[in-house]
């Protein structure tokens, strides 16, 4: 019997290539030298996408595989998916939630932290020897605080447990109030910037999103607050926030994500009140194997009529 024939949009890590490889024919559309050519090629034949949350599955790379059953996504973002289109057209979709929420909100309290205690800044003040010569600059301490959550999904509840464990008092932005949680919900997320130290972002990307963290909420947050992105680079308008950093109207921030990752504005690199990471929140290899795992469960799934474990569509 012939294997299934995916294209894939991007690499995954060499343990899950080598059992995919086994199982299904698959095409590398990342390392095509004429990528239509080749879409133009196999197109008819192909059953199913398996890509990452940041490429996604466009309505016109759908349009082109007639054969199209199923999108798999590595990563919990579907926002560069085209959901409309694989709703209209009878397209599953899948994607890895809650094996990397510990992960990610391990990374929001890991850049806070980073952030307001300036770990980055202090490695380069002993490595280039000005310990003993002069003092290391005074930080910011994080316990205590009053931490603001855009978001309280999975992975927002997560990050709220490990603020609370660090004696802070937690409230939070979201589309509705929570009953599931203790925490105090505020709808106005200009208001919880105002009253927060510390304002970390998990809210999913999308248009509903898009810019909510404008030059507005910035200004909120004020000249000792702290800002902690790790959700998409999308909810945050870059240049507000480029300016109240450069103008020192907030404090600093920790990033994860950015808006043209992984071409991030070059900004970015010349300021000293920002902590950068490589869209690595989800980057352990116990995550990268669980959700390796369970894109190809859903495939398996989806080719022998079982019920898919994760469906977003």
């Amino acid at each position: 019997m012939p294997k299934v024939e995916i294209l894939m949009t991007g690499a995954y890590p060499e343990w899950d290539m080598v059992d995919l490889e086994a199982t299904y024919r698959i095409h590398r559309l990342w390392e095509a030298a004429d990528r239509q050519e080749l879409i133009s090629r196999v197109g008819k034949d192909i059953r199913a996408i398996a890509t990452r949350g940041e490429l996604g599955a466009s309505a016109e790379l759908m349009a082109q595989l007639p054969n199209l059953e199923i999108v798999s996504c590595y990563g919990v973002g579907t926002d560069a998916i085209d959901l409309s289109y694989a709703r209209a057209n009878g397209i599953r979709i899948t994607n890895t939630p809650d094996v990397l929420t510990e992960d990610v909100a391990d990374i929001a309290i890991g850049l806070l932290l980073a952030t307001a205690r300036q770990v980055p800044q202090a490695d380069v003040f002993v490595r280039s020897g000005q310990w003993g010569s002069v003092a290391m600059p005074l930080v910011t301490r994080v316990s205590g605080k009053k931490v603001g959550i855009a978001g309280m999904g999975r992975i927002g509840k997560a990050i709220a447990g490990r603020a609370a464990a660090f004696g802070c008092d937690i409230s939070y932005f979201a589309r509705h109030d929570h009953q599931d949680v203790a925490y105090t919900y505020e709808p106005d997320l200009i208001a919880l910037a105002a009253w927060a130290d510390f304002l970390i972002v998990i809210v999913p990307g999308g248009e509903a999103t898009m810019k909510i963290i404008n030059a507005e909420v910035l200004e909120a947050l004020g000249p000792n607050g702290i800002l902690i992105n790790v959700s998409r680079g999308t909810t945050v308008d870059e240049e507000a926030l480029i300016a109240a950093l450069q103008g020192r109207t907030i404090q600093a921030a920790g990033l994860d994500v950015f808006l043209n990752e992984p071409r991030i504005d070059a900004r970015f690199l010349t300021l000293q009140n920002v902590v950068l990471q490589p869209h690595h929140g989800s980057g352990t290899v116990e995550t990268r194997k669980a959700m390796g795992q369970l894109v190809r469960d859903n495939l398996a799934a989806h080719f022998a009529g079982r019920p898919l474990p994760t469906p977003v569509v």
